[in-house]
């Protein structure tokens, strides 16, 4: 919520305006208050748009259905001017978060709870049709739970029944997964349309995932048509009574009457809002209304909050609901910081790369050990996540705490974050911005080369996984997967970590074409959507000794372990694997994929693998298990385990040979990362810098 700017009006109708609550391409909605106290939140067309005459038939359309239907189920229309001026429609707020926020935070509703959910909003569905209407987008986001039952929200596609589905510009306005077969095809539809779109809801609150998903929005809707419901985790007496509910044709599928009858909710089940974590939530957000609803008056033992107070107070401690129509204007989602300059951000600086060294001009000896280009002791902490190059700097735990940068040509410290929790890691960001939390999971961001602080984001977060342009993910304290954006640091989504992977997921994931991959320590591998978080596919066992540790190129996963082998990232099938003539049981490394050839180390043996020609085209010495695999100038890099600890060595690209290695005795704890001709080494408290040839 933010305070009122240039070209906002000061009142609309008996509201005098205090807030904007939140904006769309259509309209903004404002908070308002009329002269009796009454707090509402009003809907305005964008001045440019009133002149659109579809557009405007729209709005009156969204408020003439909201206004018309009568139920408790939906919340009451205060006032609206649809003629002349600048139409706008007030409606009473609704305190309390949305189904699928429910779901992501608690998990799925248990037996009591789907049933009074079921049995409510089928009521408010059999109101709805009664005044005429098919509300056709009913979803999780547009069922808002209260401590008097759930309510629905969002009449901006809501039309009489009999009509239409398609729009004049041929598009499908109906959510994936949710709409029935005939919204998809854009056939006429009836009530019965909504009867499906329960159905749908019923399956995701009693499981926690959707009833039809796929990698795209066709694949969804192809599901919807044709495919069956995914039923997993529901039990028998829930699928016996949602199923019908699903049927692909029209006239099987029950009405509202009939599900409420069906669901035959038990005795005092209202207590489902008044009792319980799912009544906590909501009265969290009552709390924030009451505040905001409270009489603001100077007294005399003190002077009050001001309104500009008060709104960022409500901001920071809850979420209000203006439920309208339209987007469904759900107000203040988690997130964290959401100013502009916060978010603009300079270009990356260019990297200062190093020389490349030759043996043919004498720079170093093939076999000899190589001398380091810097070396610092007791510059990093002894529990650093391994260094991460971001132009001219190099990150690290700091040996003081928190995090640092070190210049990459001599290795001098930069800057410093001394709140940084170095057990969550850190992630370049395009290397444009450094994501890491601190120890409440708070997300800060810096830009690398300077260390200036940029946005925050609230996050709960206990560990980064991974990052791609869109958002960054990570596993929250409470062992859920959460997509933070990386354009205004809200949150995209959170789900849920099925039980087999929760407590034990691994810092280290992969993102490619869509997809988040993360290991386990027990050697599994979950896929799930970057977009929605939903579990895609799902691999167990696959390494027992090693670290699983997934590596993404080209729209496919390698994952190490018993078997080396290469997974599409759309549905986990194997495309491809590598075969282990070593003769021994020894686990795969992670994978390295560089110039279509896949690596990987294997019972004392560096293996490469030609994905344009097939087959194995060398193999080389040394490596230990487990050891990542990098490339850098001509060479790839690995760690040897030596009797007195690790060492770094390296392995011309070309044929497999040795070429040179790296030694800082007695050190059993290296990590290494490359860029800029550089390998940087972390070894016990001491971080070096390497050259390469």
């Amino acid at each position: 919520m933010r305070p009122l700017g240039t070209g906002d009006p000061i009142r609309l109708g008996p509201y005098r305006l205090l807030g904007v609550l939140g904006e769309g391409g259509m309209g903004k909605v404002y908070v308002g208050q009329d002269h009796a106290g009454t707090v509402a939140a009003v809907k305005v067309l964008r001045p440019e748009l009133a002149h659109d005459a579809g557009l405007a038939q729209r709005f009156v359309r969204e408020a003439l259905a909201a206004a018309a239907v009568r139920s408790p189920g939906v919340a009451a229309v205060l006032g609206a001017q649809t003629e002349g001026g600048r139409p706008w429609i007030a409606t009473e707020f609704l305190a309390g978060p949305t189904l699928d926020q429910i779901v992501d935070r608690l998990g799925p509703l248990d037996d009591a709870g789907l049933r009074a959910l079921a049995v409510s909003v089928a009521r408010t569905l059999r109101d709805i049709h009664a005044a005429g209407f098919v509300h056709r987008d009913l979803k999780p986001p547009n069922i808002v739970l209260t401590a008097n039952g759930p309510r629905v929200i969002d009449f901006g596609i809501a039309r009489p029944e009999h009509g239409l589905t398609l729009t004049t510009t041929g598009q499908i306005p109906v959510t994936p997964g949710y709409g029935a077969p005939e919204q998809v095809l854009g056939h006429r539809v009836t009530a019965a349309a909504d009867v499906f779109s329960l159905g749908a809801v019923l399956v995701y609150a009693a499981t926690g995932h959707r009833a039809f998903d796929g990698t795209h929005v066709a694949a969804v809707q192809y599901e919807v048509v044709h495919g069956e419901p995914r039923w997993h985790g529901l039990p028998p007496e829930q699928h016996a009574l949602i199923a019908p509910c699903l049927a692909k044709e029209a006239a099987g599928r029950p009405t509202p009457e009939q599900i409420a009858g069906a669901f035959a909710a038990p005795g005092k089940s209202g207590t489902v809002w008044k009792r319980g974590p799912v009544a906590d939530a909501i009265r969290e957000r009552e709390r924030a209304v009451r505040e905001l609803t409270a009489p603001l008056l100077t007294t005399r033992t003190g002077v009050g909050p001001s309104r500009r107070r008060l709104l960022t107070g409500v901001a920071a401690g809850g979420a209000l609901l203006a439920a309208s129509g339209g987007t469904g204007w759900w107000l203040l989602r988690d997130g964290g910081s959401r100013d502009k300059d916060l978010f603009t951000l300079p270009p990356a600086v260019k990297t200062p790369t190093a020389r490349v060294l030759s043996a043919d001009d004498g720079d170093f000896i093939v076999g000899d050990a190589v001398k380091p280009l810097w070396n610092h002791g007791g510059a990093v902490g002894s529990h650093s996540p391994a260094p991460l190059p971001v132009r001219d700097v190099v990150i690290a735990g700091a040996k003081s705490g928190g995090i640092a940068a070190f210049n990459v040509v001599d290795g001098k410290q930069r800057w410093r974050a001394p709140g940084m929790e170095m057990a969550s890691g850190y992630l370049s960001l395009s290397d444009r911005l450094l994501v890491t939390a601190d120890s409440h999971g708070t997300l800060h961001t810096f830009v690398p080369s300077t260390g200036e602080p940029k946005w925050t984001a609230q996050a709960d977060a206990e560990a980064l996984l991974a990052v791609d342009q869109d958002a960054v993910y990570v596993v929250t304290k409470d062992h859920r997967l959460r997509a933070v954006g990386r354009s205004d640091a809200g949150f995209r989504w959170t789900v849920p970590v099925p039980e087999r992977f929760r407590t034990r997921l691994c810092l280290q994931g992969a993102v490619d074409s869509g997809t988040l991959v993360v290991a386990t320590t027990g050697g599994d591998a979950l896929a799930v959507s970057t977009q929605t978080g939903r579990t895609l596919w799902t691999v167990y066992d696959q390494a027992k000794k090693t670290q699983l540790v997934p590596v993404a190129a080209n729209g496919v996963f390698y994952l190490n372990g018993k078997t080396l082998t290469g997974r599409r990232a759309s549905d986990g099938k194997e495309v491809w694997r590598g075969t282990n003539e070593s003769g021994t049981s020894s686990e795969w490394g992670p994978a390295g994929v560089h110039d279509d050839c896949v690596y990987a180390n294997v019972g004392g043996s560096n293996e490469r693998f030609s994905l344009r020609k097939g087959g194995k085209d060398w193999f080389g010495p040394g490596g230990t298990e487990g050891s990542p695999v990098l490339f850098q100038g001509n060479g790839i890099w690995l760690l040897e385990d030596l009797n007195d600890g690790l060492s770094v060595h390296t392995l011309s690209l070309k044929d497999g040979t040795e070429t040179w290695y790296y030694d800082p005795r007695w050190i059993d704890d290296i990590k290494f990362a490359a860029d800029g001709n550089r390998v940087f080494v972390t070894a016990g408290d001491a971080l070096i810098a390497l050259p390469v040839f």
